[in-house]
């Protein structure tokens, strides 16, 4: 497809930045604010945000957990109450210390020495700490627990460097919070999350992901344990998409998270936290986005189908306006990937063409055409999003077809374009994973190659810890490479560890991240 006249500017296999840039942009889903880090999301990439949203409420729910909502000003003293806590987000802390400003005398505004607050505030970067707090009140007894929380919210960490949905100073996500009686319930509420995450991943985002554990050096801070899945994106790099966390009882010791076991005597909680959150929006421009801009998994299209009339500002317009209207009203009525299509009948003024390719740069599944011919003939002009071109003419892929049978086999082709753009991401991943590695040295080969964009190495592993595990974090990143995580479903040790020589006890993955 190199001689085709794309509708973004920059080829992905140019400058993947630039590219994922121009994405949102053309796409129309965010914009900066103004604030350094800070973005604005637009509706188009906002709907893609709900829709995600609706469809994991919806599995946070089934499992019995329910929705709260706690204050975005947190006290430092919680912070300085778990010292791994505060460690792990000291840089990143956002801290409010007056309440009130005045004027500067020349024309501008400052702080108010007299209006300094007695304890600075934190902006919320996670809410484990005043979570916490509730919950030493809500929890007194063994019959108290487990308590299931989760909180949709917004987080500010100060992110020296910024790119949007990927990693911005302030955004959104849902952060789910647990206690429990003891490790076991803990660790099975941590693996649940988890394996939400990877069936909202791969069933509503198209997302294909690896589940595992991250390494001692890549734990939440606080947390005993972290697990996470990975996805790759089309350059090759990781994107740590979700993370779960058993947390022991670290924070319920912090924050006095105390209950009455069944015998009598007093205990501390097990706790969990978990959470995933706009850069998953990141995650899809990277994993399906082409070179004509995104592609929207149909799942969480915000809209699924979009219907174009050619309108001429003519009589006739008002029986083509009739003859998309009754298609609109037949695709809604339709069943697709459990729910009922989502349609647009797109009114606007202009022409038909600069509309297309508004819709195709943002992603639209279907997207169909009809003039004044298409509708004397009771048929449709369908561009699919996931095969626009004829390979043959480098023309608009455009299926010509009844509207009646359009309307039947539409909700078939959702599903189809769902399945496919999985299915497509998947064999990508699987490909670019490398495995067989028995050596830094080849390691070093593989991310030296001159490859525009490398993928994953699979390699085996000791689980050095403390020194020896901070002198393997200083090897790998040399190349810009980090642990992404030990696979699930990874097969048993049978050699050498790579950075150590000594007997590998499992097999890690290592990547360039996001």
């Amino acid at each position: 497809m190199s001689n085709f006249r794309h509708a973004l500017n920059t080829r992905r296999d140019a400058d993947f930045s630039a590219w994922y840039q121009e994405v949102i942009s053309a796409a129309d889903m965010a914009e900066e604010s103004g604030v350094r880090g800070c973005m604005v999301i637009k509706p188009w990439g906002y709907g893609i945000w709900e829709r995600f949203q609706r469809l994991m409420d919806d599995r946070i729910k089934a499992a019995g957990v329910q929705n709260c909502y706690f204050p975005i000003f947190i006290p430092l003293a919680n912070f300085e109450r778990e010292a791994s806590h505060v460690d792990g987000f000291a840089k990143e802390m956002a801290v409010v210390t007056h309440h009130r400003l005045i004027s500067d005398g020349k024309g501008g505004l400052i702080p108010d020495p007299e209006a300094k607050l007695e304890e600075p505030l934190v902006v919320r970067p996670t809410s484990e700490t005043i979570i916490g707090d509730a919950m030493a009140r809500w929890v007194q007894s063994w019959r108290d627990l487990p308590l299931l929380t989760n909180q949709w919210a917004n987080v500010v960490r100060w992110e020296m460097r910024t790119r949007m949905f990927l990693r911005t100073s302030e955004f959104l996500w849902q952060e789910g919070h647990t206690a429990h009686e003891n490790r076991d319930q803990a660790m099975e509420e941590t693996l649940r999350a988890l394996e939400m995450y990877r069936a909202s991943a791969e069933e509503d985002l198209a997302l294909p992901v690896i589940t595992g554990e991250k390494p001692e050096n890549e734990r939440f801070p606080g947390a005993v344990g972290t697990w996470s899945i990975e996805a790759m994106m089309q350059d090759g790099k990781a994107l740590q998409a979700g993370t779960s966390h058993y947390l022991g009882t670290n924070f319920a010791k912090a924050a006095g998270i105390k209950y009455q076991d069944r015998d009598g005597a007093e205990q501390f909680a097990h706790t969990t936290s978990w959470g995933v959150s706009t850069r998953l929006i990141g995650g899809i421009i990277m994993t399906h986005g082409d070179d004509d801009g995104l592609r929207v998994p149909p799942k969480v299209a915000p809209y699924q189908v979009v219907i174009l009339p050619m309108l001429r500002d003519q009589p006739e317009d008002e029986a083509l306006l009739a003859y998309c209207e009754e298609m609109r009203a037949g695709l809604a009525a339709q069943v697709a990937l459990g729910e009922p299509v989502r349609v647009l009948l797109d009114k606007r003024p202009g022409k038909a063409a600069g509309k297309r390719w508004d819709w195709v740069r943002k992603g639209a599944p279907l997207i169909v055409e009809v003039g004044p011919r298409d509708m004397e003939g009771g048929k449709v002009a369908l561009l699919r999003r996931d095969r626009l071109w004829n390979m043959d003419n480098g023309k608009p892929n455009f299926d010509f077809t009844p509207r009646d049978a359009f309307v039947e086999k539409a909700a078939a082709l959702l599903e189809e374009i769902q399945r496919g753009l999985f299915d497509e991401a998947r064999k990508r991943r699987d490909e670019n994973i490398v495995r067989g590695v028995t050596s830094m040295e080849q390691v070093s080969e593989f991310y030296s190659s001159g490859a525009k964009y490398p993928g994953w190495i699979e390699v085996q592993w000791a689980k050095p810890t403390g020194a020896a595990l901070d002198a393997v974090v200083e090897q790998l990143k040399t190349h810009k490479l980090t642990i992404r995580n030990v696979p699930m479903d990874a097969q048993p040790a049978d050699g050498n560890c790579i950075f150590t020589g000594e007997p590998a006890v499992e097999r890690i993955l290592i990547a360039r991240a996001y």
